[in-house]
């Protein structure tokens, strides 16, 4: 999926988050959006997932050669992001396999193969709501990655993860997500270190 800015912004009441905006998202790319906590980083990629309207300028989104209407871009995408919960009351199975019937798996991997790369495949028939941060962390990842969308939105991807779930972040993207179009919000270089190419939002303030 391709993503394009033509000076966009956005404000609340009258706070601009960002401004002047000018900026392509090719497909196939992998991009971070840096800056301190509370400069807007999640918002921008909120108005890049389509949640958020600009304020100003223009947005649009083409996958190949058809445009896509910004009501219809939550089909083609994934994200991973703190302010997005799983749903408790379910197992980790349950939730993979409810999450499957509105965004088909990547093909040729089952949910059981899922649960045993991110390791929790012993876990699997439990609670989440029993889960520690650091397994629910690993449940969204996998959620994201495994999803076969072509737009892979992680906010702050490895809140809560150990030294271990680092490692496993670092493989879950080189071994199934290298085909998709990746946008990374985070200011820690170890999150986004494999994106080739990085905006910081001050510029843009």
């Amino acid at each position: 999926m391709t993503i394009r800015l033509s000076n966009a912004g956005k404000r609340f009441n009258r706070d601009w988050v960002f401004k002047g905006v000018t900026y392509s998202f090719s497909a196939g790319e992998t991009y971070a959006i840096t800056g301190a906590n509370g400069s807007g980083k999640s918002t921008l990629l909120q108005v890049l997932a389509g949640s958020l309207g600009v304020s100003k300028g223009e947005i649009a989104w083409d996958l190949g050669k058809k445009v896509v209407d910004s009501n219809d871009v939550f089909k083609f995408l994934a994200i991973a992001a703190p302010y997005i919960e799983v749903i408790e009351e379910m197992t980790a199975v349950e939730f993979l396999a409810f999450h499957q019937q509105f965004k088909p798996l990547t093909g040729g991997v089952t949910i059981p193969q899922i649960l045993s790369i991110i390791g929790l495949d012993k876990a699997a028939n439990k609670q989440i709501r029993y889960y520690s941060s650091g397994m629910k962390q690993r449940v969204k990842l996998a959620q994201a990655v495994f999803s076969a969308a072509p737009l892979l939105l992680l906010d702050e991807p490895c809140t809560n993860l150990d030294a271990a779930g680092f490692d496993l972040y670092r493989r879950l993207i080189n071994d199934f997500a290298g085909h998709k179009t990746i946008i990374v919000s985070s200011n820690d270089i170890n999150e986004y270190s494999f994106c080739r190419n990085v905006i910081n939002i001050m510029e843009y303030k």
